[in-house]
């Protein structure tokens, strides 16, 4: 079976070979991108208009609603196939993306204060729900679709591609699994829920930094230990992302007999300075874990659902009084 062409140009591939990441321009439509946020401002209980009701930093939302990725955002999908080595490795459920919107609004304080990106307190590298290994399968690639413009100080995702090589060798170092925060297994804090202490020291060593700015439509596809955070937002404009886990089938192999790596795979190896691992293999079995952020979305979402009701409500009633209006003349 012929695979399919390659949508990626070679010019991408060899920036995610070499980088860790890829930006896909134009990704979907802007009213597309309008049709994923058009009730955020409801489901927050804020006004865009009224930044006094802007209370909350940064609010990482529940999904309501399921959008496939192929139809929303055609090449950035295929695009991510391509990346993880074909649609048959990814898990059908990776192309539903939600509306599970991640708002940053900056605060009064922080305005026209910008953050230099060694000294942003949120660094980490996504999967707060699984014990991590050099393998793991849980979080194939991480996607970041942009619902809004991003301008630089704009509260862009910082990415820093330096960090691959730490995350690869401190995972292949402990085949024993480590937990969301990097703690390894057998040591204090691997059962708890340790600070991002570990990964922003990380940080504070390295000198360049990304800052994933772009359009409203814009999609980056990121290697799974590209290390992030989110920033200060200084412009205060309204900052709109979604994060959609892909995941694999498969765990990843890194020492595959006919060599046909996936390009995610091939950055990892090249991280390692290796082109194989031969005999590498966990030692312990793969676990989940249940973040908080998973108990206190689902009270957000119960809010933005009385919200979401109230109005139609309010809706409803003002088109019925103006229907009895239109009626009586």
């Amino acid at each position: 079976m012929s695979s399919p062409p390659s949508v990626l140009t070679p010019e991408e591939k060899e920036h995610f070979l070499t980088h860790g990441w890829i930006k896909i321009s134009g990704a979907c439509t802007i009213e597309q991108a309008a049709e994923v946020t058009k009730n955020v401002w409801t489901r927050l209980g804020m006004s865009p208009t009224d930044k006094s009701t802007w209370h909350t930093l940064r609010t990482n939302m529940p999904g309501h609603n399921t959008f496939h990725a192929s139809s929303l955002a055609p090449r950035a999908w295929a695009a991510v196939t391509e990346l993880c080595g074909g649609a048959d490795r990814i898990t059908p459920d990776s192309a539903l993306w939600k509306d599970s919107l991640i708002v940053n609004l900056g605060t009064p304080e922080g305005q026209d204060r910008p953050i230099p990106p060694q000294d942003l307190d949120g660094w980490h590298v996504d999967g707060d729900f699984f014990v991590h290994y050099l393998d793991s399968p849980e979080q194939g690639l991480l996607v970041i679709p942009l619902f809004t413009d991003i301008e630089p100080d704009g509260g862009a995702t910082f990415i820093c591609p330096d960090a691959i090589p730490i995350f690869a060798k401190h995972l292949h170092d402990h085949p024993e699994g480590v937990s969301p925060r990097m703690t390894p297994r057998g040591q204090p804090g691997f059962n708890t829920e340790p600070d991002l202490a570990w990964a922003c020291n990380v940080a504070k060593g390295c000198t360049h930094f990304v800052e994933a700015t772009g359009k409203a439509g814009d999609v980056y596809l990121l290697h799974p230990l590209m290390l992030h955070s989110a920033s200060s937002n200084a412009k205060r404009n309204v900052r709109i992302i979604t994060n959609p886990k892909v995941a694999l089938n498969e765990p990843f192999n890194f020492d595959r007999e006919d060599g046909n790596y996936s390009l995610v795979e091939q950055v990892t190896l090249r991280a390692l300075g290796k082109d194989r691992l031969k005999g590498w293999k966990i030692t312990m079995p793969r676990e989940e874990v249940i973040p908080e952020r998973v108990r206190i979305q689902e009270r957000m979402r119960l809010e933005e659902l009385k919200r979401l009701e109230e109005e139609e409500a309010k809706r409803k009633s003002q088109s019925e009084t103006t229907t009895q209006i239109s009626a009586a003349a």
